[in-house]
């Protein structure tokens, strides 16, 4: 009974992860703030990109019945001949269609044609609703233009057919899937539990005045590099099993997206540091790594598609560091994009960069103010208790 009893006064005392708040906390993020973003469990408005090269009332016609589809919104029209592999860079199009020429005539003659859809396949389970709904649709016209209008009849053949294409991951692999994913978050996990107790250790030892009262931000953020040298190399050496002992398709530049990585890591290791800054000791600090890890993780398109969330969920994901890691996965491991296919996105993510480091500043020097006005209150009791000996003195 006096292990329980000094385990107990240990679990409340605050000396270790506050345990007790942890435990609510995860449960609560579970069961209501994960029920709210998760609620979606199919497609919904998923973006899809049209190449039209028919350019007839058929084609518009198709183009209206897709866009009307619940589970999918045309947000781009061409009427020249591109690449659909670009057009699915930055999570722009989750499907690509492609409309030859010649569309409307062969269908009215009679003549067999095949309407092209490319489908991003970087997630296997994003598209499952668009194919559905694009069978239904071609099927329906199939159906009214041998004059059963308004039938759902499957058993009608017509002359107009999809040819569907895979692309990225084209076998569904869990290389290109759920094993990558895993290994950029738990990577990125024990790179935070590393870090996230940088800054209690310091002041622990007597370290962090001395930084704050001589020193700048930038000589806390160097300490993360040999954290983040680490990562960078682990990653490396992961890709590298999955590239040749699986069946990783590493499409684009491995400097391009070591050099994207480099920022995120220190991004990630900033935020490291900023909220394990007020923890009283490093085991404290390591239980809020949950505040800005595994939202990336559920939200980036990793554990779910992201054509299942509300809008407003996959704007709100981006606050997670992890988020950008996999949109710069899909689109330079996956898609095989270059830095200026990325270039917009890669700027979002600086201006993101750029707020994370004005609140680690923010509370660098309000800091460095909080520790100059507690020593110059000490300074003057100091100085007001040598003033009373003096006079007791006298």
């Amino acid at each position: 009974m006096h292990s329980l009893r000094d385990e107990v006064k240990f679990l409340f005392s605050g000396q270790g992860m506050p345990y007790e708040k942890v435990s609510i906390m995860v449960a609560m993020v579970i069961t209501v703030i994960l029920s709210v973003l998760l609620s979606g469990n199919i497609a919904r408005e998923a973006r899809v990109a049209v190449i039209d090269l028919d350019h007839s009332a058929y084609s518009r016609e198709l183009i209206s019945e897709i866009d009307a589809s619940e589970y999918m919104d045309v947000t781009a029209v061409l009427h020249t001949a591109a690449d659909p592999k670009a057009l699915f860079f930055q999570d722009r199009a989750v499907a690509v269609l492609y409309f030859p020429p010649g569309l409307e005539k062969d269908r009215y003659t009679g003549k067999a044609a095949h309407i092209g859809v490319f489908y991003d396949n970087t997630n296997t389970a994003q598209t499952s609703d668009i194919k559905a709904a694009l069978n239904e649709i071609v099927g329906l016209d199939q159906a009214e233009a041998h004059g059963d209008i308004g039938s759902t009849n499957d058993t009608v053949q017509g002359q107009v057919q999809l040819a569907a294409r895979n692309l990225f991951n084209p076998q569904g692999s869990t290389s290109n899937g759920e094993t990558l994913g895993f290994l950029f978050f738990f990577g990125s996990m024990f790179f935070t539990f590393a870090t996230i107790g940088m800054v209690p250790r310091l002041r622990l030892t007597h370290q962090l005045d001395d930084i704050l009262l001589n020193g700048t931000p930038w000589d806390l953020v160097i300490r993360l590099l040999p954290y983040g040298g680490c990562l960078l190399v682990s990653w490396v050496l992961g890709m590298a099993v999955l590239r040749i002992w699986g069946d990783l398709i590493f499409s684009g530049s491995l400097l391009t997206f070591l050099f994207l990585q480099i920022f995120l890591i220190l991004t990630t290791g900033t935020l490291s540091l900023f909220f394990g800054w007020t923890a009283a000791n490093p085991g404290i600090a390591s239980s809020r790594m949950i505040l800005f890890i595994p939202g990336g993780f559920i939200l980036g398109g990793m554990t779910g598609p992201v054509t299942f969330y509300s809008p407003w969920v996959v704007q709100l994901s981006h606050v997670f560091p992890l988020t950008w890691t996999f949109h710069f996965q899909r689109d330079v491991i996956a898609r095989g994009a270059g830095l200026a296919d990325v270039s917009q996105l890669f700027g979002a993510f600086l201006i993101y960069m750029g707020a994370v480091a004005i609140l680690f500043c923010l509370r660098f020097y309000t800091a460095r103010k909080a520790l100059i006005r507690h020593l110059a209150q000490e300074e003057w009791q100091r100085e007001h208790l040598q003033q009373m000996k003096a006079d007791a003195v006298q």
